[in-house]
């Protein structure tokens, strides 16, 4: 049996730290192997401390297939890595990317290398050796058109994108509004933006580019990457839209079947799922807040909590590990009062189970890339709750473009989305006619998302495209 897999294409797939990089790439990965026959060594980046809970449950799943192989590099020691999410992210990847090429050819040398949009020093380490790198670009196609324009953005623009008066005007796209520009560009003095801009002014290195999207969900940003003049001229690499790629199956615990339970139990679309992503925290007043306005609601809801704190990414390295209890900083009496109402779930939960079940009608979520892939393929309209890095940029698209999704209002001068206009916005999702618009909407589009990945589907060809030319290679070999 290996001597058969070994004689299978052989690529190499490595993601960034951090779920919302490793997530997709697993599922890229997992498809490679189950539905075009090629053999994937998937490389995991570690540090001298101790992984996520969640992240190390992921990679040691049984359900992984054959043909699958997860390697570990060589642990990077991060006592003097910044603190800073994003540098220290980069500065992971960039250490870690050290050991690539000796690890390579210790597994066998691949016919192609799939990186994440953070780990473009691959292209300098494998420069001399005749190894095709491709990028999987793990947000959406509207943010891959704004970093491809980034370079031109940062040689024409003077002083902080922030500042500018109007909104930023992307060739062939909507248009992006100061406000919501994501973080690592806020500043271009600082490191962020000094790692962003690098790694983005790369992307025209890579032999191709795939895209965790589909031909409908996004197809102005698709159709200005074919034609636009300006991205014909870069030039852009070869494009090949594969998603929706989603985490498909979670082992299930004791405590999972607990909630589940619960869920079996409620009305078809009657429960708002409550869940800020693998990093997303808020701070106590917020926290505070958001109880009350979804007490005040009288909605059903399943609420992912985590301690409050100031950063909005603070369990970003470590999640699932973090031991907290609901009782010492929710509001007094909340559990209580909300009892048989809601169920309020500590620092993680089986995101994708949740969403799948019936019952489940909305989602609160941070507008990570990989959640809302996840509430559109199962159906499930959105509150847009963005937090950090792009999940703005993601807010405004899900909202204003794609439509499927409502985004509660911050008061002029205010630091906090207040619990009235929380209500409100739960109330309006759950209940009212503009919600059953925006359900009906994200229904078509779940419909359109399960057709693109089957067989004859416009991301299962453009997979299919790419892995005849490694099948072909490697025939030639």
């Amino acid at each position: 049996m290996a001597s058969e897999t070994m004689k299978l294409p052989h690529v190499a797939v490595t993601a960034s730290p951090g779920l919302g990089h490793v997530i997709p790439l697993l599922e890229f990965s997992k498809r490679l192997v189950i539905e075009h026959g090629v053999h994937v060594s998937f490389l995991v980046m570690n540090t001298n401390e101790q992984p996520s809970a969640a992240q190390a449950q992921l990679l040691q799943s049984p359900n992984l297939p054959p043909g699958l192989q997860v390697v570990d590099l060589p642990p990077v020691d991060v006592s003097a890595v910044a603190s800073v999410r994003f540098t220290r992210l980069c500065t992971i990847a960039e250490e870690s990317l050290k050991s690539l090429r000796s690890v390579l050819m210790e597994i066998g040398k691949p016919q192609a290398l799939i990186i994440d949009l953070f780990a473009s020093q691959a292209f300098d380490i494998f420069s001399e050796l005749s190894i095709p790198i491709y990028s999987f670009f793990t947000t959406s196609v509207a943010f891959f058109t704004f970093a491809l324009y980034l370079p031109t953005l940062d040689r024409e623009v003077e002083g902080e994108f922030i500042d500018l008066p109007e909104p930023i005007g992307i060739p062939g796209c909507s248009s992006v509004r100061p406000e919501d520009l994501l973080d690592h560009v806020r500043n271009r003095k600082n490191d962020d933006y000094k790692w962003f801009s690098f790694h983005m002014r790369r992307l025209p290195l890579a032999a191709g580019i795939f895209l965790n999207s589909w031909e409908d969900l996004e197809p102005v940003s698709l159709k200005a990457i074919r034609e636009h003049r300006f991205y014909l001229q870069i030039p852009t690499p070869p494009i090949y839209p594969i998603g929706p790629l989603i985490k498909q199956d979670e082992p299930l615990i004791v405590s999972d079947e607990e909630y589940l339970a619960w869920l079996d139990k409620q009305p078809s679309d009657s429960v708002l799922f409550v869940a800020l992503g693998s990093g997303g925290t808020l701070s106590a007043e917020q926290l505070a807040e958001m109880a009350w306005g979804l007490e005040l609601s009288k909605q059903r809801f399943i609420w992912v909590v985590r301690k409050p704190s100031d950063a909005t990414a603070a369990t970003y390295f470590n999640v699932g590990s973090d031991v907290n209890d609901p009782k010492t900083y929710l509001p007094e009496g909340f559990l209580d009062r909300t009892q048989g109402v809601g169920v309020v779930i500590r620092s993680w939960a089986k995101q994708a189970a949740v969403l799948r079940h019936p019952s489940t009608g909305g989602f609160l979520s941070h507008c990570g890339w990989n959640s809302s892939l996840e509430s559109i393929y199962h159906g499930v309209p959105m509150i847009a709750w963005p937090l950090y890095s792009e999940q703005r940029m993601n807010a405004a698209l899900l909202t204003e473009e794609i439509g499927v999704a409502v985004k509660p209002v911050l008061e002029h001068g205010k630091k906090v989305i207040e619990r009235e206009e929380i209500k409100r916005v739960v109330r309006l999702l759950m209940e009212s006619e503009e919600g059953k618009v925006i359900r009906h909407r994200v229904k078509k589009l779940k419909e359109s998302g399960v057709r693109a990945l089957g067989k004859g589907g416009s991301s299962y060809e453009s997979f299919a495209c790419v892995v005849e030319k490694w099948k072909e290679d490697e025939a030639t070999k």
